[in-house]
C-alpha cells in the first residue's frame, strides 16, 4: 500500500518535499509527546525509532517527527533527524495512523496523515506524509500529497 503511494507520488505534480533536518531545539526529550508508549514506534529489530514530537510553539506548526536510524557513528550512535515542513512543524499529526513497509530497493517506507497550514488561504489542509528511510546511507526523502 505504501509503496503504491510513494510511486504514485513520485509520478503525480502536485507533492512537494518536506523538510528533513538534523536534530535541533525541536528534538529536545521535553518535546516527545506524552504518553510517550503511544507517540513513539520502533522498527528494524528496534534500530529504527520514530517519535511524535509537540513543541508546543510555533501552535500552528508545532509537530514534527523524530527519526532516530541507522547509520551508527564511531561510537555507535544513531543518527538523529526531524522530519516538518516548511522550516517549521505541521499543525497536526495522526501518529495513530502510521503505516510502515519495506522495500529491498527503496529501505523503509512510512506514511501518515497529517494537517498543515496553507500560507496562501491561512486554512488548515489534510495530507498524507510518506517518507523513505534507507538505513545503509542513512538518507531520509520526504514527500506531502
Amino acid at each position: 500500500m505504501l509503496r503504491t503511494l510513494l510511486v504514485t507520488l513520485s509520478l503525480a505534480g502536485p507533492s512537494f518535499a518536506q523538510d528533513v533536518a538534523e536534530c535541533d531545539w525541536q528534538a529536545r526529550a521535553d518535546a516527545i509527546a506524552e504518553p510517550w508508549e503511544e507517540n513513539t514506534r520502533t522498527f528494524a529489530n528496534g534500530d529504527v525509532r520514530l517519535a511524535l514530537l509537540d513543541t508546543i510553539e510555533p501552535a500552528a506548526a508545532a509537530y514534527h517527527i523524530l527519526v532516530l536510524s541507522p547509520p551508527y557513528d564511531e561510537l555507535g550512535t544513531r543518527q538523529c533527524r526531524t522530519v516538518g515542513l516548511d522550516g517549521a512543524g505541521f499543525s497536526g499529526i495522526g501518529f495513530e495512523s502510521l503505516l510502515a513497509d519495506y522495500d529491498p530497493e527503496i529501505g523503509l517506507i512510512f506514511g501518515l496523515r497529517v494537517q498543515y497550514l496553507d500560507g496562501a488561504t491561512s486554512d488548515f489542509v489534510k495530507g498524507d506524509l510518506v517518507f523513505t528511510l534507507n538505513q545503509a546511507t542513512g538518507d531520509i526523502e520526504a514527500f506531502l500529497e
